[in-house]
């Protein structure tokens, strides 16, 4: 993308500039960008000239929706969000922020009069307090190292606040005489997680709030320095919940430490009583995950997620429920096999809205808390993320699909459903867009698989195109109609293939068997499903088999490495980020251990284990000799869920095979590549190798230019 077409405009900078914040710097603020396109495809520019659309929020009386739109900046190399308010119909929709740093976390107080966000002008993320019209800025927090999430009690007298506290020893705390020593001391395990070396942890504040000021900030887990709440690394303010007479919270937990903790995914939601400061254990002896509070509307009754087994982080998300006053609790979806994203009660507490994904799609889901009926009420080919539920029953929230991002849908008690926002409508009308088919194809195993295929805009069926088959990640997360600015299905098709994205075993959505069998079965039968997909779209006469491409992310990368070594010349060339190549490596490298117990059925040195020893004996590196296929390779060196190490080992093999081979290292990324220039440069890099091995012409082309 052109610098003139990421800066935004002086007539919208002018237009705004009413609504400048105070502490807001005009020259670094992010706008809209300015952005016609030059081809009237949908490509790499245009992807990074959406809008992102933030979670909605309505007010408590229900006449305005809260919400932000973030957009990025090649130049400044980052995104910025800014709020903007609307009717509930849609309409009416004012800006107002307009600074050079996000606002996030927001949410309405003081009856809608006033909005509460969090905000870092300095760098230190603080919680502010504003007019709901954007004027009157205040900061009312002054924690040291930051916030990092704040929820208010409904009475509005409390804030509960998430902050760091200390937690792994430091050079000078062993040896002060050795102030620039640097070396980390390391007794046990759960030392580093994900990008980051765990020196901090995230614990629960209470503090009063007047409105105005947050003060006599306590920490209510003191006694506990060892345990994290909430859970690192992905854990937020939904692992809180504060009772609607505002005299206790629930809070998630998983109290445990080192070895105990890397083994075990038994966390536990506690009841904290404001009055005395006492701490009751609500779930003990439920032995998975259970997260995501909420209570009902009187108070009577605690809804949650819960997981059935220790160790088995993509175990079926059951709605839970517990009586307050008997302590009964009620298991409301043990009749109904699918896993439940989020959950939202409705206003008369007598039903509970979620999301979960379903046969490739994601709709809004209804439970009678009394008959534990589901109905689904929204739904299409597409996806709904987040559940923000009006007095009236109306739920707000985003719906996006693999060819639309993120807008502001309604739903109503009737199940119609709205569009609220139209952030992206007018630029993505001005392209040529991709179009999406369901297929349903046969298995090996005599069964069937949903299979999402993307086709190039325009599509003619009377011509011929390479493929990409997309490999999906988790490994257990759903192929529904995602959408993503990293693996964007739309972009690639865009590009001139077609995309085939399978369903394949242990996907959720399908039931607890399908999403359970690729436990200790890596190289097994999702690899033939993946194999199944791509001999089904062979037979059409417009794929290209001859041309045929593999790429994924992570678990996606282990598939494209096991590929490489399984394919039966079914691929001319693959792409592999964030790849398991080594599972005994693997085994022994990445830090949350119950997922490596879980999935990979143990250690590699239990010769007794049949299920580990098939695991380990089916790793990628043991193919290499059958390798044949050029292959792109692609980390971040802050992945430390699966090392850097894994990539160059594959990268080596290849070029010690005489395999045509390129690799690239981002020494400033994790597990996703995050910062927009190098989501450009990873995205030019992508469509550079597969034109180059799958676009025989284009390089015909090229090579011509070069004479």
């Amino acid at each position: 993308m052109t610098i003139k077409n990421i800066m935004a405009s002086t007539a919208v900078a002018t237009l705004l500039a009413g609504c400048t914040a105070a502490g807001g710097n005009d020259e670094k603020i992010i706008d809209k960008p300015e952005f016609t396109s030059e081809t009237g495809c949908f490509d790499i520019d245009a992807l990074e000239a959406l809008g992102s659309v933030g979670a909605p929020v309505v007010s408590p009386d229900g006449s305005k929706v809260l919400f932000g739109i973030s957009y990025e900046s090649l130049e400044e190399n980052r995104s910025n969000m800014d709020l903007y308010v609307m009717n509930p119909d849609g309409s009416d929709i004012k800006r107002i922020t307009r600074t050079s740093n996000s606002e996030s976390s927001y949410c309405w107080i003081d009856g809608g009069k006033k909005i509460a966000f969090i905000y870092a002008p300095d760098g230190v993320a603080q919680v502010w307090v504003m007019n709901a019209d954007g004027s009157g800025r205040k900061q009312v927090t002054d924690i040291e190292k930051g916030v990092g999430g704040f929820l208010l009690s409904p009475d509005e007298s409390k804030m509960l606040i998430i902050a760091n506290i200390k937690y792994a020893r430091e050079a000078k705390d062993v040896y002060p005489d050795l102030p620039k020593a640097t070396g980390r001391v390391i007794d046990d395990m759960m030392y580093k997680h994900w990008d980051q070396w765990v020196t901090e942890i995230p614990h629960p504040f209470l503090a009063d709030f007047d409105g105005s000021k947050a003060t006599n900030v306590i920490d209510i887990m003191a006694d506990e320095p060892r345990y994290e709440s909430p859970m690192l690394p992905f854990g937020g303010i939904e692992s809180f919940a504060w009772a609607p007479d505002s005299k206790s919270l629930v809070y998630t937990s998983r109290k445990k430490e080192g070895k105990e903790y890397a083994i075990s995914t038994n966390s536990d939601l506690y009841l904290y009583n404001i009055a005395d400061s006492t701490t009751r254990n609500l779930t003990e002896g439920m032995m998975g995950y259970d997260t995501n509070p909420v209570f009902s509307p009187d108070g009577s009754t605690l809804a949650w997620l819960s997981m059935e087994h220790d160790g088995y982080e993509s175990d079926k998300n059951r709605i839970f429920t517990l009586d307050m006053a008997s302590g009964a609790k009620t298991d409301l979806t043990e009749a109904w096999d699918y896993t439940a994203n989020e959950i939202a009660w409705a206003p008369d507490g007598k039903s509970i809205f979620f999301t979960a994904p379903k046969d490739g799609v994601t709709p809004v889901f209804t439970i009678d808390v009394a008959s534990h009926e589901v109905k689904e009420i929204a739904n299409g080919v597409c996806d709904y993320a987040g559940l923000n539920v009006a007095q009236d029953g109306t739920v707000f929230t985003r719906r996006h699909s693999m060819v639309y991002p993120n807008e502001i849908f309604s739903v109503n008690n009737g199940g119609e459903v709205k569009q609220l926002t139209n952030v992206n409508t007018e630029l993505l009308a001005s392209l040529k867009m991709p179009t999406v088919e369901k297929k349903m194809v046969p298995t090996t195993d005599g069964k069937e698989m949903l299979v999402w295929v993307v086709y190039p805009a325009e599509f003619d069926s009377t011509k011929t195109y390479p493929a990409l088959l997309y490999c999906q990640g988790g490994p257990q997360q759903s192929v529904s109609q995602f959408w993503s600015t990293r693996w964007n299905l739309a972009l690639m098709a865009s590009n001139g293939y077609i995309v085939i994205a399978p369903n394949r075993r242990g996907l959720p959505g399908f039931g607890t068997e399908w999403n359970a069998q690729i436990s200790g079965d890596y190289g097994g039968q999702n690899m033939r499903d993946y194999l199944a997909a791509v001999d089904y779209m062979k037979q059409y006469p417009y794929v290209d088999s001859k041309h045929i491409g593999a790429t994924g992310a992570s678990y996606g990368g282990f598939s494209v490495y096991w590929l490489a070594g399984n394919h039966n010349h079914r691929f001319a060339a693959l792409l592999a980020h964030a790849g398991i190549f080594n599972m005994e490596a693997q085994y022994l490298e990445t830090e949350e251990m119950w997922f490596a117990n879980w999935d990979m059925g143990g250690a590699f040195w239990d010769k007794d284990n049949a299920v580990a020893q098939r695991t380990f004996a089916t790793s990628p590196h043991k193919y290499v000799d059958n390798w044949d296929t050029p292959i792109m390779i692609s980390h971040g060196e802050y992945d430390y869920r699966i090392l850097s190490s894994q990539g160059e080992m594959a990268f080596n093999a290849a070029k010690l095979r005489g395999i045509p081979a390129e690799m690239v290292i981002f020494p400033d990324e994790n597990h996703w590549i995050l910062k927009p220039q190098n989501a450009v440069m990873w995205q030019r890099l992508f469509f550079r190798w597969f034109d180059r091995w799958l676009k025989p012409q284009a390089e015909a082309t090229e090579a011509e230019k070069a004479e």
